[in-house]
């Protein structure tokens, strides 16, 4: 064959080779070749190196499973939420004559304070390290004061609600309501932020507590059936994803 055919040949299939990767995109090796400096390609996915759901991302632990096994709903028929669904504000749910709020600050402050002949019951002071913003905030019982520290529901009673309390009878919804394991003692303005929030709507401000809160909003979720949307168990999945690996 002479040279002119050889160049000829190599030349087709040079031709055929950029037709191919027009139409498919180039192969996973072609940049290690430099093929995409001298071409100027730019590798499309799943080339270079996928962004990936975090879902997919996340190791097999409990947390992922728990997560994974919640139900996905695409939207809810829910009727219209109301507060007084949950029963009484601030229950003494396990009988130890106090209501869940001063349980909670009691438990979650340092160096809490009672009021005399309380019988340890009532708060009067403390300091909270804030677990949304990372502060720390004094707290003082009265009138002005009494807001800067509030008792969270991690997940919201409104999240709750849509994603399945409606359908609990009034005796299970105020259970839930007072559940110490998603009550947090928090920063008010926080609080505030977040209203009635899910994951996928608000993170604490503070992202060195994204995982410890997606952690207990999965947990809250499974123990008590409820569902989550698609953007929501995402955001849990990102949030896991910021855990420590042991």
């Amino acid at each position: 064959m002479s040279g002119r055919g050889r160049r000829g040949d190599v030349l087709a299939l040079v031709f055929l080779a950029v037709a191919l990767v027009t139409a498919l995109g180039p192969p996973p090796a072609a940049d290690m070749l430099g093929l995409g400096r001298t071409l100027g390609w730019t590798l499309p996915l799943p080339w270079s190196g996928p962004d990936r759901p975090a879902l997919e991302r996340l190791p097999t632990t409990s947390w992922s499973r728990q997560l994974r096994a919640l139900e996905v709903r695409v939207r809810s028929p829910a009727p219209a939420y109301q507060r007084e669904a949950f029963g009484q504000r601030w229950a003494d749910a396990d009988r130890n004559g106090c209501d869940t709020r001063n349980d909670i600050l009691g438990r979650d402050l340092a160096r809490p304070r009672f009021k005399a002949g309380t019988n340890d019951c009532v708060v009067v002071s403390g300091t909270l390290a804030e677990p949304y913003t990372g502060a720390v905030v004094e707290f003082t019982r009265g009138a002005g004061t009494s807001d800067m520290v509030q008792v969270d529901h991690v997940v919201a009673l409104a999240d709750a609600w849509r994603s399945g309390a409606w359908q609990w009878d009034a005796a299970t919804r105020e259970r839930f309501a007072n559940d110490p394991e998603n009550l947090l003692a928090v920063d008010g303005r926080a609080n505030r932020d977040k209203g009635a929030s899910s994951a996928d709507e608000w993170m604490p401000p503070d992202a060195a507590f994204h995982c410890t809160y997606a952690r207990t909003q999965i947990q809250v979720k499974h123990r008590w059936a409820l569902s989550v949307t698609a953007a929501e168990r995402e955001a849990l999945a990102s949030a896991l994803l910021t855990c420590p690996s042991k």
